[in-house]
Protein backbone atom coordinates (compact mmCIF):
# COMPACT_ATOMS: atom_id res chain seq x y z
CA UNK A 1 0.00 0.00 0.00
CA UNK A 2 1.19 3.29 -1.00
CA UNK A 3 1.84 6.25 1.35
CA UNK A 4 -1.14 8.50 1.89
CA UNK A 5 0.72 11.15 0.07
CA UNK A 6 2.10 9.50 -3.05
CA UNK A 7 -0.85 10.80 -4.91
CA UNK A 8 -0.75 11.74 -8.21
CA UNK A 9 -0.47 15.71 -9.14
CA UNK A 10 0.69 16.42 -5.62
CA UNK A 11 4.36 18.01 -4.96
CA UNK A 12 5.82 17.99 -1.65
CA UNK A 13 7.64 22.05 -1.23
CA UNK A 14 8.94 23.49 2.15
CA UNK A 15 8.68 27.58 2.98
CA UNK A 16 10.95 29.44 5.52
CA UNK A 17 8.38 31.73 6.66
CA UNK A 18 11.25 33.83 9.42
CA UNK A 19 12.33 31.02 11.73
CA UNK A 20 9.61 28.83 10.78
CA UNK A 21 10.16 25.49 8.14
CA UNK A 22 6.73 24.96 6.87
CA UNK A 23 5.85 21.70 4.82
CA UNK A 24 3.24 21.64 2.63
CA UNK A 25 1.55 20.12 -0.54
CA UNK A 26 0.66 21.26 -3.51
CA UNK A 27 -1.40 20.84 -6.59
CA UNK A 28 -4.07 21.16 -9.54
CA UNK A 29 -5.25 24.41 -11.28
CA UNK A 30 -7.71 26.52 -11.53
CA UNK A 31 -9.10 28.16 -8.10
CA UNK A 32 -7.21 28.23 -4.90
CA UNK A 33 -7.98 26.34 -2.23
CA UNK A 34 -5.76 25.88 1.40
CA UNK A 35 -6.92 23.10 3.44
CA UNK A 36 -5.81 23.60 7.08
CA UNK A 37 -6.13 20.13 8.98
CA UNK A 38 -6.83 19.53 12.82
CA UNK A 39 -5.49 18.84 16.42
CA UNK A 40 -2.23 16.10 16.07
CA UNK A 41 -3.01 15.76 12.38
CA UNK A 42 -1.34 16.43 9.10
CA UNK A 43 -1.63 17.51 5.44
CA UNK A 44 -2.56 13.57 4.57
CA UNK A 45 -5.43 13.59 6.68
CA UNK A 46 -7.18 14.94 3.58
CA UNK A 47 -5.79 12.02 1.36
CA UNK A 48 -9.15 10.90 0.84
CA UNK A 49 -10.24 14.28 -0.58
CA UNK A 50 -7.29 15.65 -2.08
CA UNK A 51 -7.32 13.79 -5.65
CA UNK A 52 -10.86 15.00 -6.63
CA UNK A 53 -9.97 17.90 -5.40
CA UNK A 54 -6.62 18.42 -7.15
CA UNK A 55 -8.91 17.84 -10.30
CA UNK A 56 -10.58 21.10 -10.21
CA UNK A 57 -8.75 23.52 -7.35
CA UNK A 58 -5.57 24.46 -6.83
CA UNK A 59 -4.72 23.03 -3.79
CA UNK A 60 -2.40 24.09 -0.71
CA UNK A 61 -2.24 21.63 2.40
CA UNK A 62 0.79 22.61 5.36
CA UNK A 63 1.39 20.72 7.92
CA UNK A 64 0.66 23.07 10.89
CA UNK A 65 3.32 24.36 12.89
CA UNK A 66 4.51 21.37 15.53
CA UNK A 67 2.89 18.83 12.76
CA UNK A 68 4.35 16.28 10.93
CA UNK A 69 6.95 17.91 9.17
CA UNK A 70 6.94 21.14 10.37
CA UNK A 71 8.52 23.35 12.67
CA UNK A 72 7.51 24.88 15.44
CA UNK A 73 6.52 27.92 16.98
CA UNK A 74 7.02 30.00 20.15
CA UNK A 75 5.83 27.70 23.18
CA UNK A 76 3.12 30.49 24.14
CA UNK A 77 2.24 31.20 20.10
CA UNK A 78 -1.86 32.23 20.19
CA UNK A 79 -4.26 31.24 17.74
CA UNK A 80 -3.43 34.29 15.88
CA UNK A 81 -0.11 32.71 15.03
CA UNK A 82 -1.14 29.59 13.49
CA UNK A 83 -3.55 32.17 11.34
CA UNK A 84 -0.34 34.31 10.40
CA UNK A 85 1.68 31.14 8.91
CA UNK A 86 -1.48 30.38 6.79
CA UNK A 87 -1.62 34.00 5.57
CA UNK A 88 2.02 33.66 4.78
CA UNK A 89 1.97 30.77 2.93
CA UNK A 90 -1.09 32.53 0.36
CA UNK A 91 0.77 35.39 0.37
CA UNK A 92 3.87 33.41 -0.71
CA UNK A 93 2.48 31.05 -2.98
CA UNK A 94 0.38 34.05 -4.62
CA UNK A 95 -3.04 31.76 -3.50
CA UNK A 96 -5.38 34.78 -2.55
CA UNK A 97 -7.66 35.27 -2.06
CA UNK A 98 -8.43 31.78 -1.62
CA UNK A 99 -11.48 29.33 -0.35
CA UNK A 100 -10.14 27.86 3.13
CA UNK A 101 -10.99 24.95 4.44
CA UNK A 102 -10.71 23.80 7.99
CA UNK A 103 -10.83 20.87 10.28
CA UNK A 104 -11.37 21.05 13.53
CA UNK A 105 -9.02 22.54 15.26
CA UNK A 106 -7.80 23.70 11.45
CA UNK A 107 -11.15 25.04 11.65
CA UNK A 108 -10.73 28.08 14.27
CA UNK A 109 -7.29 28.44 12.42
CA UNK A 110 -9.74 29.38 9.17
CA UNK A 111 -12.36 31.84 11.33
CA UNK A 112 -9.02 33.36 12.86
CA UNK A 113 -7.49 33.71 8.99
CA UNK A 114 -10.89 35.08 7.84
CA UNK A 115 -10.90 37.80 10.71
CA UNK A 116 -7.26 38.93 10.51
CA UNK A 117 -6.61 39.16 6.75
CA UNK A 118 -9.88 39.02 5.11
CA UNK A 119 -8.48 40.55 1.67
CA UNK A 120 -6.89 36.89 1.65
CA UNK A 121 -9.94 34.34 2.40
CA UNK A 122 -12.69 34.19 -0.49
CA UNK A 123 -15.23 31.97 1.56
CA UNK A 124 -14.80 29.82 4.37
CA UNK A 125 -15.57 25.74 4.30
CA UNK A 126 -15.55 24.44 8.45
CA UNK A 127 -15.79 21.07 8.89
CA UNK A 128 -16.84 19.89 12.42
CA UNK A 129 -14.51 23.66 13.45
CA UNK A 130 -13.73 23.66 17.37
CA UNK A 131 -13.91 26.19 19.05
CA UNK A 132 -16.74 26.99 21.61
CA UNK A 133 -16.68 23.45 23.73
CA UNK A 134 -12.96 23.26 23.26
CA UNK A 135 -12.51 25.04 26.75
CA UNK A 136 -14.83 22.99 28.78
CA UNK A 137 -13.16 21.20 31.66
CA UNK A 138 -13.43 17.59 30.27
CA UNK A 139 -12.25 19.38 26.56
CA UNK A 140 -9.50 20.99 27.89
CA UNK A 141 -7.99 17.92 30.00
CA UNK A 142 -8.28 15.73 26.25
CA UNK A 143 -6.76 18.31 24.57
CA UNK A 144 -3.94 18.74 26.31
CA UNK A 145 -3.38 14.96 26.79
CA UNK A 146 -3.20 14.56 23.45
CA UNK A 147 -0.12 16.59 23.24
CA UNK A 148 1.73 14.55 26.16
CA UNK A 149 0.51 11.46 25.32
CA UNK A 150 0.18 11.49 21.43
CA UNK A 151 -1.09 7.93 21.56
CA UNK A 152 -1.74 7.20 17.57
CA UNK A 153 2.36 7.43 17.73
CA UNK A 154 2.76 4.32 19.17
CA UNK A 155 0.38 2.47 16.93
CA UNK A 156 0.99 4.43 13.69
CA UNK A 157 4.35 2.36 12.30
CA UNK A 158 1.67 -0.65 11.84
CA UNK A 159 -0.48 1.38 9.78
CA UNK A 160 0.75 0.07 6.62
CA UNK A 161 0.48 -4.00 7.21
CA UNK A 162 -3.25 -3.33 9.25
CA UNK A 163 -5.15 -0.46 7.88
CA UNK A 164 -6.82 -2.26 5.55
CA UNK A 165 -8.36 -4.68 8.92
CA UNK A 166 -11.60 -3.44 10.18
CA UNK A 167 -10.46 -4.23 13.94
CA UNK A 168 -7.35 -2.26 13.45
CA UNK A 169 -9.34 1.03 12.35
CA UNK A 170 -11.94 -0.03 15.29
CA UNK A 171 -9.56 -0.06 17.72
CA UNK A 172 -7.98 3.62 16.75
CA UNK A 173 -10.91 5.51 15.87
CA UNK A 174 -14.10 4.30 17.43
CA UNK A 175 -15.97 5.83 18.78
CA UNK A 176 -14.08 8.90 19.37
CA UNK A 177 -13.53 9.76 16.09
CA UNK A 178 -15.66 8.07 13.39
CA UNK A 179 -19.36 6.65 13.58
CA UNK A 180 -18.32 3.36 11.19
CA UNK A 181 -14.71 2.53 11.63
CA UNK A 182 -15.15 -0.36 9.42
CA UNK A 183 -16.47 1.57 6.84
CA UNK A 184 -13.74 3.93 6.78
CA UNK A 185 -11.17 3.04 3.67
CA UNK A 186 -7.59 2.05 4.14
CA UNK A 187 -6.57 5.65 2.36
CA UNK A 188 -8.50 7.36 4.99
CA UNK A 189 -6.84 5.73 7.33
CA UNK A 190 -2.97 5.97 6.20
CA UNK A 191 -4.06 9.45 5.68
CA UNK A 192 -4.80 10.03 9.60
CA UNK A 193 -1.65 8.67 10.68
CA UNK A 194 0.20 9.24 8.60
CA UNK A 195 2.11 12.23 10.38
CA UNK A 196 1.56 11.27 13.56
CA UNK A 197 5.30 9.85 13.98
CA UNK A 198 6.29 12.83 13.12
CA UNK A 199 4.95 15.70 15.30
CA UNK A 200 7.53 17.89 17.54
CA UNK A 201 4.91 20.04 19.23
CA UNK A 202 1.32 19.56 19.95
CA UNK A 203 1.04 21.31 23.08
CA UNK A 204 1.25 24.49 21.88
CA UNK A 205 -1.29 23.85 19.18
CA UNK A 206 -3.62 22.33 22.26
CA UNK A 207 -2.85 25.39 24.67
CA UNK A 208 -3.97 27.93 21.84
CA UNK A 209 -7.35 25.98 21.05
CA UNK A 210 -8.59 25.67 24.49
CA UNK A 211 -7.83 29.25 25.01
CA UNK A 212 -9.26 31.20 22.71
CA UNK A 213 -13.25 31.86 22.13
CA UNK A 214 -13.45 32.64 18.62
CA UNK A 215 -17.26 33.77 19.43
CA UNK A 216 -16.95 37.83 19.86
CA UNK A 217 -15.33 37.99 16.53
CA UNK A 218 -17.84 35.98 14.82
CA UNK A 219 -19.79 38.91 13.60
CA UNK A 220 -16.66 40.45 11.92
CA UNK A 221 -16.41 37.42 9.36
CA UNK A 222 -18.15 38.85 6.22
CA UNK A 223 -16.71 36.23 3.40
CA UNK A 224 -19.60 33.33 2.61
CA UNK A 225 -19.42 30.20 4.90
CA UNK A 226 -20.72 27.07 4.33
CA UNK A 227 -20.27 24.39 7.85
CA UNK A 228 -20.54 21.06 7.55
CA UNK A 229 -20.59 18.55 10.44
CA UNK A 230 -21.31 14.98 11.33
CA UNK A 231 -24.83 14.20 12.68
CA UNK A 232 -22.97 11.68 15.11
CA UNK A 233 -20.15 13.84 16.21
CA UNK A 234 -19.07 12.20 19.62
CA UNK A 235 -16.52 15.05 20.39
CA UNK A 236 -18.50 18.29 19.33
CA UNK A 237 -22.10 18.78 20.24
CA UNK A 238 -24.73 19.68 17.46
CA UNK A 239 -25.57 22.38 19.50
CA UNK A 240 -21.77 24.46 18.72
CA UNK A 241 -22.82 23.64 14.89
CA UNK A 242 -25.88 25.34 15.00
CA UNK A 243 -24.17 28.38 17.16
CA UNK A 244 -21.54 29.00 14.79
CA UNK A 245 -23.79 28.44 11.47
CA UNK A 246 -26.20 31.44 13.62
CA UNK A 247 -23.99 33.63 14.21
CA UNK A 248 -21.81 33.05 10.92
CA UNK A 249 -25.08 33.33 8.88
CA UNK A 250 -23.40 30.10 7.24
CA UNK A 251 -25.11 27.75 5.33
CA UNK A 252 -24.91 24.53 7.74
CA UNK A 253 -24.76 20.61 6.27
CA UNK A 254 -25.28 17.77 9.03
CA UNK A 255 -23.92 14.17 7.82
CA UNK A 256 -25.94 11.03 8.65
CA UNK A 257 -24.10 8.70 10.50
CA UNK A 258 -20.99 10.43 10.25
CA UNK A 259 -18.40 11.30 13.50
CA UNK A 260 -15.93 13.89 13.98
CA UNK A 261 -13.67 12.93 10.87
CA UNK A 262 -15.68 13.87 8.45
CA UNK A 263 -13.00 14.68 6.11
CA UNK A 264 -12.12 10.86 6.05
CA UNK A 265 -15.66 9.29 6.51
CA UNK A 266 -17.41 11.39 3.88
CA UNK A 267 -15.29 13.41 1.51
CA UNK A 268 -17.63 13.49 -1.02
CA UNK A 269 -20.10 15.24 1.44
CA UNK A 270 -17.06 17.83 2.00
CA UNK A 271 -15.99 18.20 -1.79
CA UNK A 272 -19.82 18.71 -2.30
CA UNK A 273 -20.21 21.49 0.14
CA UNK A 274 -16.64 23.15 -1.27
CA UNK A 275 -18.05 23.07 -4.60
CA UNK A 276 -21.21 24.78 -2.86
CA UNK A 277 -19.02 27.26 -1.73
CA UNK A 278 -16.91 28.03 -4.51
CA UNK A 279 -20.55 29.02 -6.44
CA UNK A 280 -21.63 31.52 -3.75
Amino acid sequence: MTSATSLPGLEERHAELGTLRLRYLTGGAGDPVLLLHGLAGAAANWAELLPAAVDRYRVLAPDLPGHGRSGRLAARADMTAFADVAAQLLERESAAPALVVGHSFGGLVALRLAHRRPDLVRGLLLVAPAGIRSGARAARAAILASGFVRPARWVAPFRHRYADRAWYRRALFQPFFVSDAAALSPTATLGFLEGSTQHIDLRTAGRALVVDDPRSDLEHVRCPVVIVWGARDPQLPLEDAFEYARRLRAKLRLVADCGHFVIGERPRACLDALDELARL
